[in-house]
């Protein structure tokens, strides 16, 4: 019996989120299904937190503890054979014993797209927000600033998860425009339930002129959730990287001939 944990890759349109549960698929469940499958036992998958229906992710990070002869390669191979295409174990590797995905974390950068022209894109349904709407770029930037450090995100969040407290710390946050496409990146200690779609929605909310930009600073100071704005859609959520005091998954994946790809770094 060994711990083993993952970075994993999904694809939100084919789950009702993360976690399991009766009557919807989940991601969860999924990689629960291709374990059993492997080692015909039951083995429980702790991710490092939950995502809902909708929502992507590039780098969640998962345990759980196995017995099997397969190396960890092999164990990763074996393991995304038996999962959809819409879900993949990028990286694998036997850890501490006592590694836990949720518990040891400390901190989680999410990316939120936002898709900018006068029709809908036909490539892009479900993995990003699209808005035919014209914004005011700097107001939105403005109104982003006061997300920064820490505060209390009671206003930011809806119901939905067990919290002892509403005070988190955005440690960055940052924006990309690339043409028609906007990406909010927000790192944090942690979020809230629909905390970072919430901060989106208020957002996109000033950039069309319905909120007025210091409506950030009012809301964090009220801790009413009317004097945020609206949740904004899951397409448009990615779960990027979650971060650990310890180094995890180093150096590249290089498989029996290098480093796939032009890039050999």
């Amino acid at each position: 019996m060994r711990t083993v944990r993952a970075l994993i890759s999904y694809d939100g349109r084919a789950y009702h989120g993360w976690q399991r549960q009766d009557g919807f698929y989940s991601v969860q469940e999924a990689i629960e299904e291709a374990l059993y499958d492997l080692v015909g036992e039951k083995v429980t998958v702790h991710g490092s937190g939950r995502t809902d229906t909708g929502v992507h992710a590039l780098g969640q990070v998962a345990h759980f503890h196995v017995h099997t002869a397969l190396d960890d390669d092999r164990l990763r191979h074996a393991l995304n054979h038996r999962l959809a295409s819409r879900t993949v174990l990028q990286r694998l590797e036997t850890c501490r014993g006592d590694f836990h995905a949720r518990f040891d974390a400390r901190g989680k950068r999410y990316a939120y797209v936002i898709w900018t022209s006068r029709f809908k894109p036909p490539l892009a349904d479900g993995l990003v927000h699209w808005t035919r709407s014209v914004l005011d770029w700097e107001a939105m930037q403005r109104a982003a600033d006061a997300f920064r450090g820490e505060h209390d995100f009671r206003a930011f969040s809806n119901s939905g998860s067990d919290r002892k407290t509403t005070v988190r710390r955005i440690q960055s946050l940052r924006w990309i425009a690339r043409h028609n496409r906007i990406v909010l990146v927000v790192q944090g200690n942690g979020f809230l339930y629909n905390m970072v779609r919430t901060m989106v929605g208020t957002l996109l909310e000033v950039g069309t002129g319905r909120l007025p930009a210091d409506c950030v600073a009012q809301a964090l100071r009220s801790g009413v959730r009317t004097d945020a704005g609206m949740t904004a859609p899951a397409a448009g959520l990615y779960l990027v990287r979650v971060l650990y005091p310890e180094p995890i998954f180093q150096g590249r994946d290089r498989g029996p001939g290098g480093v796939p790809g032009a890039l050999q770094y």
